[in-house]
């Protein structure tokens, strides 16, 4: 049985397997008011003020599973008509208010933005306040409350702010595409546009044309979902889509952990280069450090590349949790070996628009990488792993490593960094909660057990990082 965290995620979904659906079948183009009804057929099945209105979201959700805008390179948008019920946001005062006579927030208000009525009870001046939240910590009553939107909530780059038109805002000189504001929109408002159709075509013209092989890479994190069938039958629900074969992103992550080890006893001091969010956070927020990332390629950019070489008419396709690798792919030095991203969202449409019921398929096998590859997966597995590294390849050198679970903890370690004053000498950095089983893309958020991330690593066949990538030489 598919299972989706919300709804928001349910209707994406519906909406992503009806144009991948018309989109194997070659009628798009003139479906669109069909597809539209499908999802909303009448009244009863509306969630805003009516069914007009309802309908028209859809149409701007269908524009962003066939692409979305083509003149924004974010691959973040914000549906504007959307975005329409949630609070202006900042601190206000409740109706807990005592009126008390003590007036903390009055003290702690850097801006004087806190005045009194007659019955002594709170005011801000929303004009003078400046949203530091000291009112809010000090009052006894927890009076102050921070009606901050949920999409400004989850940025914790501050790319998010409320436009003219009282819709979110994404500033692109800040946004690091990691999907936080995606998954936490209640009304589904902020979504990533889709490269299903691409994938689609490049499935089509190797089938009828055999001009070459389309290769699809799955993430580590692919362990955590898809929990109503087994690995094997998913795997075999990808090659019955049409690609050729499947292959683990985890081995990419072997031979980026292998490099890795050598490349940081070398300098001495490194940041990871795995999570494209964290790398991009480094370019805009702490460009300084630009020169302390490592060279290497993503483990999804790594085992591309390898496959690019090996076999020169292929086309790859990576398959995971985020939504940022949407903005790697198109970036200079990964375009020329992956050709496409696709979410774990995006694969159950793909596969559900072609009826393909992957819990009664025959299991394939998934077996290319090692333990230390898998476990990239979540926070830590990435340390992990270059410990590893650097202990198969007798490589003396006193690893102290700072596993960054999240981008606020990422922030904290380069700041640090950049004064000098870091009590380490490699940062794992990883945007999403939890690492890549806590991405955006994902279908549920719930599995995020590092122990499980652990149990999936311990079945691979190869128990050492030397061993998996040997067979590559």
């Amino acid at each position: 049985m598919r299972k989706f965290d919300t709804k928001v995620q349910l209707l994406k979904y519906k909406v992503l397997r009806e144009v991948a659906r018309h989109a194997f079948d070659g009628t798009l183009a003139e479906s669109w008011n069909d597809i539209t009804k499908a999802i909303v057929p009448g009244p009863e099945a509306t969630m805003r003020c009516c069914i007009y209105k309802e309908r028209a979201i859809v149409s701007e959700r269908i524009k962003l599973a066939i692409g979305g805008d083509k003149s924004n390179k974010n691959v973040i948008e914000v549906i504007d008509i959307a975005c329409d019920e949630c609070p202006m946001g900042g601190y206000e005062v409740t109706e807990s208010c005592r009126g008390c006579i003590a007036h903390r927030c009055e003290e702690v208000c850097p801006r004087g933005a806190i005045t009194f009525d007659r019955n002594q009870k709170a005011h801000i001046d929303k004009e003078k306040c400046i949203e530091c939240g000291k009112c809010a910590s000090v009052c006894p009553y927890s009076a102050i409350n921070n009606r901050m939107r949920p999409c400004e909530r989850a940025c914790k780059v501050k790319a998010i702010s409320t436009g003219e038109n009282k819709a979110a805002k994404i500033d692109e000189s800040k946004c690091i595409a990691c999907g936080a504001c995606v998954y936490q929109c209640p009304f589904g408002a902020i979504t990533d546009k889709s490269f299903i159709l691409d994938v689609i075509d490049m499935l089509k013209d190797s089938e009828n044309n055999s001009k070459y092989h389309v290769y699809a890479i799955v993430a580590p994190s692919i362990s955590s979902q898809f929990s109503y069938a087994k690995l094997g039958q998913v795997i075999s629900g990808i090659k019955a889509l049409g690609f050729h074969s499947v292959i683990e992103v985890a081995l990419g992550a072997d031979m980026v952990a292998y490099a890795e080890g050598a490349e940081l006893a070398e300098k001495g001091f490194l940041t990871s280069s795995c999570c494209p969010a964290f790398v991009n956070y480094i370019e805009k927020q702490f460009p300084d450090l630009l020169d302390k990332v490592s060279h290497n390629l993503s483990p999804m950019g790594t085992i591309a590349k390898y496959i690019k070489e090996t076999d020169t008419n292929s086309k790859i396709v990576f398959i995971g949790p985020c939504t940022a690798k949407k903005m790697e792919f198109q970036r200079e030095k990964v375009r020329p070996y992956v050709d496409s991203v696709l979410t774990f969202e995006e694969l159950q449409a793909l596969l559900d628009s072609r009826d393909i019921e992957i819990s009664t398929l025959e299991e394939d096998v998934l077996d290319n990488a090692s333990y230390y590859g898998r476990i990239f997966a979540r926070s830590g597995g990435l340390a992990d792993a270059v410990r590893q590294s650097l202990k198969e390849q007798n490589i003396d050198f006193d690893f102290k490593p700072i596993s960054c679970d999240g981008i606020e903890a990422c922030r904290a370690a380069l700041l640090r960094a950049s004064k000098g004053v870091l009590p380490g000498n490699f940062i794992e950095g990883m945007a999403c909660i939890g690492g890549c089983i806590g991405g955006a893309g994902c279908l549920t958020h719930e599995a995020k057990d590092k122990n499980d991330v652990d149990k999936y690593g311990m079945l691979a066949y190869e128990k050492s990082i030397t061993d998996a990538i040997k067979v590559l030489k």
